[in-house]
């Protein structure tokens, strides 16, 4: 990770142009090759960015940073004030309560919040790109905290693995709230969303019996 105070100017063109002018702001090079622009406000969200896979060149006064695609970001760096480089190592990734767990075990006793007669076969079923989360004989659920696009198209490939040995199988996207992208394009491959609710879940006593 690399993190640079500088006062600069963005430029960007790809899709649309667009230009950040003369300030002071944080740039960010992950270890992945993305590049990210900061300022002091504006929330957590970047003023601008390239994701990778990207390609950062850098003069004394200048970092071009371009994609396959043909985009590019031009920095101009009129005066550095830092310029550090770490290794952050390994992240494990966020864990926010165990919700999606939670939800497999409350989902696992509760079917029918997902479809009438649902019956569980299998908590997950192995694929060769991964498990997959599996409600009834022809249904493969995508169970998520929070349904993003990326969450569309790991279901989406999963379906299309599924359909060798369980033809006819469809798709149940499950989550707490969706991005509306992410509902379009669902929709648009015949994935069905499902919006839970994680409080009622949690009030709901589970039907198989426990020792505790």
């Amino acid at each position: 990770m690399r993190l640079v105070i500088a006062t600069c100017t963005v430029d960007y063109a790809g899709r649309l142009s667009t230009r950040l002018p003369l300030a002071t702001r944080l740039l960010i090079v992950k270890a992945d090759g993305s590049v990210l622009i900061h300022s002091d406000g504006g929330g957590y969200k970047p003023l601008n960015w390239m994701a990778a896979p990207c390609t950062l060149s850098e003069e004394p006064d200048r970092w071009l940073v371009s994609n396959r695609t043909g985009e590019t970001m031009t920095i101009v760096l009129h005066q550095v004030l830092h310029d550090s480089a770490h290794q952050l190592g390994l992240d494990p990734g966020l864990v926010k309560d165990g919700v999606e767990r939670h939800l497999q075990e409350l989902l696992a006793d509760r079917c029918e919040v997902l479809g009438d007669g649902w019956s569980l076969v299998r908590r997950e079923y192995r694929t060769d790109i991964g498990p997959v989360d599996q409600r009834g004989a022809y249904v493969a659920v995508e169970i998520k905290r929070r349904g993003e696009i990326d969450g569309v198209e790991q279901l989406t490939r999963y379906l299309e693995r599924l359909q060798l040995g369980m033809e006819g199988i469809r798709g149940v996207f499950a989550a707490l709230a969706f991005a509306p992208q992410a509902k379009v394009l669902a929709a648009a491959r015949g994935i069905q969303c499902v919006q839970l609710d994680y409080d009622a879940l949690r009030g709901l006593e589970p039907t198989t019996p426990r020792l505790f």
